[in-house]
């Protein structure tokens, strides 16, 4: 049976309670994060606590336990649980208020919740396929910088990217491609590889940004500029990242092949450059 955490008890997740009136139920007002585990051990574990960190500070939630504590209890659910591989989920809401109002008590308890899930991220159909996105507009809230709970948007674009039978949504503003519902979207050109810059408009994916700092040690270049669907159409590869997936190739957008169809060799080498990054340093 899995285990989960709850402020600072570990217990199987079926027998997790969380109070109906948490302001993450009834507001989304929390923040979440997905670390990957590899042989046991969290993956890049420092990059998704300062981003949780940053994102609790910008919508005024105090963190309950220090980043090392939370590290720690993170571990331990993994010992607990036994997977080689998999993701550590965490949320962290304001906590749970004796009604409902929109302005919360000063002195509420925030709510901390973990739980792992047992996937397989290493060797996959996906990584010898690759994957199709379908690209629709993107109706999420301004601050996409800001790892909300707040997933209606991305829920919907997953299931209509599923029912066009794809795996990815791509979201498009003004023409360009800001990101995946729950990924980092790139592009290879000419130029090198190309992705969106760090604004308001993105979430920064710690996973993203470790593979371009390995592109670029690499020799690889990486140009940091939006681009549009058009051009993604003419790419000669593109790819996802994210905790979940690690680097994955898109062969397909809206239905058309990217470059011969197949996963290209720039991705698939940042995919295994990636991959040992993560053994070297998980924790």
């Amino acid at each position: 049976m899995s285990v989960a955490y709850l402020n600072g008890r570990y217990l199987p997740l079926a027998q997790a309670r969380i109070s109906p009136l948490d302001r993450g139920f009834l507001f989304a007002d929390g923040i979440y994060e997905v670390a990957a585990v590899i042989d046991g051990k969290l993956v890049d574990s420092a990059s998704h606590l300062a981003r949780l960190e940053r994102s609790t500070a910008a919508i005024g939630i105090a963190l309950p336990l220090s980043l090392a504590q939370i590290e720690a209890a993170q571990q331990e659910l993994v010992v607990r649980n036994g997977f080689p591989q998999g993701l550590v989920y965490l949320q962290i809401t304001r906590g749970a208020d004796a009604t409902r109002d929109f302005i919360a008590p000063a002195d509420l308890q925030p709510t901390l919740f973990m739980f792992m899930q047992d996937k397989p991220l290493l060797d996959t159909p996906a990584v010898r396929t690759g994957i199709a996105v379908a690209t629709m507009a993107d109706l999420r809230w301004a601050r996409r910088d800001i790892k909300s709970v707040g997933l209606l948007a991305q829920a919907m674009a997953k299931q209509a990217a599923k029912d066009a039978g794809a795996t990815e949504a791509w979201m498009v503003e003004d023409g360009f491609v800001t990101e995946g519902a729950s990924s980092t979207a790139f592009i290879v050109t000419d130029e090198g590889i190309v992705t969106r810059p760090y604004s308001q408009s993105v979430l920064a994916g710690c996973t993203g940004a470790a593979l371009t700092t390995l592109a670029q040690e690499s020799g690889l270049a990486v140009i940091r500029r939006p681009f549009t669907v058009a051009e993604a159409l003419t790419a000669q590869e593109a790819f996802i990242t994210s905790a979940s997936t690690l680097c994955l190739s898109v062969v397909r957008i809206d239905g058309q092949q990217i470059g011969d169809g197949a996963p290209g060799p720039v991705a698939m080498r940042l995919r295994q450059l990636y991959i040992d990054f993560a053994r070297a340093t998980a924790v």
